[in-house]
């Protein structure tokens, strides 16, 4: 269970200003463990000199790798002074972590990155002090992305936000609130996406996906779910994967599920996070474990692919909680199963409860349902990370062989442009040959969405255009 944990500050000076932010990571991934630390780093040529001094002691680290450019400098500058500092603090306080000094949100982009410059990813992992575990649990993603992943330009996805609730979860960061008391801006709002979503045609070569997301947009009213389904229909038409995350059983009806058949929507998301009464309770949800079975026997009437996410460390859950909810869901045999590790995210209640998460039992929780979800025949197929979570995990999507959803390998992966509509949405642009990315983003606030909804779409038109 997780333990109170008072906010820790972490005292770290360097004399590279522009290390600040990887070195502050690595830091962090130590917790209340973490000690002062001093770190200076030079060059000189191929040479990075990297110096840790903890409580009195010094630690030296160099490395040759030949470089061009200032990006190629920066990026070997951060990579090996994270794995300078993480090997002193290493040896400080006796711990390693299951990703080593790895600290980004998205792994299999590094692996992908090597195995593309011609070089296996593994001997570059092990350098950096991850797990065996996790490197097979790196191979397996990318062998499970085979047929899927592809870097052709022009490619995109169209996601729509529909930022309603029935509640609001502690450890939720979205802009979603609940609708009794947002209700009044419904109407405003689908204009308003109603717009920007006809807007979108022309702003890409090939759609692969069309993702309804929230929020939970199974609360709309039937006619207002209506709008947003007439609003996606022509460009669910280009493409075979058409998603809607329903999200919460407690507002799942036979009319609503009805209606998503009716437009061609090919897969929906039950996320139950948890089939703890007590577990859902605490952390602010309005439904029991019954709903999700219902939910879930109403779902497969209609012959949808089914999406289902877990979450390891919710409040108060002990592992043997978790691993009970691990063994329920396979059992109701979905087509995914994506299991999360809880994190701190700005926004959520929870993050103004807690600044450091420390779940005891977290790896166990992992750890299990790996092998609970290997053993019922899933294979997982994206994974990524995020700061502040617990243990240092990952999140990580499992899915039976062939039903793979192509929307969560193009986003993790960032393979392919975003097109994203709704308040607080995020697009992308990806430049495959550039190794670049760009973003876009909307208000979070929705009357401001709503009232500037024009410029937004002219901005969207402009960002999205050839370039």
């Amino acid at each position: 269970m997780r333990e109170n944990v008072t906010k820790q500050e972490y005292d770290l000076t360097t004399d590279a200003p522009f290390l600040q932010a990887e070195l502050m990571d690595v830091m962090r991934l130590f917790g209340a463990d973490a000690p002062k630390a001093e770190h200076t780093f030079a060059a000189d040529g191929d040479r990075f000199l990297n110096t840790v001094r903890i409580g009195g002691k010094e630690y030296t680290f160099c490395e040759r790798q030949p470089y061009e450019g200032e990006i190629e400098f920066k990026r070997y500058a951060r990579r090996f002074a994270k794995l300078a500092l993480y090997e002193a603090l290493k040896a400080e306080t006796g711990r390693s972590m299951p990703w080593g000094a790895l600290t980004g949100i998205r792994p299999t982009k590094l692996a992908y990155a090597e195995e593309e410059a011609g070089r296996d990813f593994e001997p570059l992992f092990e350098k950096f002090g991850v797990s065996k575990g996790n490197i097979r649990l790196v191979r397996a993603v990318l062998d499970a992305q085979k047929g899927i992943y592809s870097r052709e330009a022009g490619m995109a996805d169209l996601y729509i936000g529909i930022p309603f609730c029935p509640s609001k979860c502690n450890y939720c960061s979205f802009i979603t609130a609940d609708i009794k008391r947002t209700g009044q801006y419904l109407d405003g709002y689908l204009d308003a996406l109603e717009k920007e979503i006809a807007a979108c045609k022309g702003l890409y070569r090939t759609l692969r996906s069309v993702y309804i997301g929230g929020g939970t947009p199974l609360v709309l009213p039937s006619e207002a779910l209506r709008r947003v389904l007439n609003a996606a229909a022509p460009f669910a038409a280009e493409c075979a994967e058409y998603t809607v995350e329903a999200g919460r059983p407690d507002v799942f009806t036979d009319e609503k599920l009805q209606m998503l058949k009716e437009y061609g929507v090919t897969r929906i998301c039950v996320n139950p996070q948890t089939f703890s009464d007590a577990t859902l309770e605490r952390i602010g949800r309005n439904h029991t474990s019954a709903d999700i079975y219902r939910a879930f026997e109403m779902a497969k009437k209609y012959g949808f692919d089914v999406n289902c996410d877990l979450i390891a460390g919710l409040t108060g859950e002990t592992a043997e909680e978790f691993k009970e909810s691990v063994d329920k869901a396979a059992a109701l045999s979905p087509e995914n199963i994506t299991v999360h590790t809880l994190c701190l995210k700005k926004g959520a209640r929870l993050k103004e409860e807690e600044s450091y998460l420390c779940v005891a039992d977290i790896s166990e929780m992992i750890a299990y349902s790996r092998e609970k979800l290997h053993a019922a025949g899933y294979v997982p197929y994206y994974m990524y990370r995020q700061k502040y979570m617990a243990g240092n995990c990952e999140n990580t999507g499992w899915t039976k062989p062939g039903k793979a959803c192509i929307y969560n390998v193009d986003v993790m992966e960032e393979i392919s442009d975003n097109i994203a509509c709704g308040a607080n949405a995020v697009g992308k642009k990806i430049f495959p040959a550039e190794g670049r990315i760009e973003r876009i983003g909307a208000p979070k606030d929705i009357p401001t969405y709503i009232q500037k909804i024009s410029s937004i779409i002219e901005s969207k038109k402009l960002f999205l255009s050839e370039k």
